[in-house]
């Protein structure tokens, strides 16, 4: 019997549960934030990224942050994180890794990078998990 790839909703459920997983002062970076699952970013994505494919990014953290969001007078830029499902199915495989173990890399870097956190903040992240 051939295994399935995980769907869109699979992806998003899992990011969730990797999300609430994170500890409690890193989730309060980005509040309650939805996850937007596709099977690959947009052109606007791999263009203004200048990617060589579509393949090239796993995912995005899109948007303001709380304290951009709190302060705005107007209407701020909607905050969102990205996942790539193709890119993430294939960089699932080529390393034969938990899936859970990738999508939680790939949230702990979306939300890590955009809010300026090193490397080793995130790489402690990682291990608590």
């Amino acid at each position: 019997m051939a295994a399935e790839a995980p769907s869109l909703d699979e992806i998003e459920r899992i990011a969730r549960d990797a999300f609430r997983g994170l500890p409690p002062h890193f989730r309060a970076l980005c509040g309650d934030i939805p996850f937007v699952v596709q099977e690959f970013p947009d052109d606007d994505v791999v263009n203004d990224m200048d990617l060589e494919s579509e393949f090239d990014i796993l995912g995005l953290f899109q948007g303001s942050n709380l304290a951009d969001r709190s302060g705005h007078g107007g209407r701020p830029e909607p905050t969102m994180i990205f996942l790539y499902r193709r890119p993430i199915l294939d960089y699932w495989a080529e390393r034969r890794c938990a899936l859970g173990d990738v999508i939680r890399h790939v949230v702990i870097h979306e939300i890590g990078h955009h809010f300026g956190l090193s490397d080793d903040d995130m790489e402690a992240i990682e291990r608590k998990g």
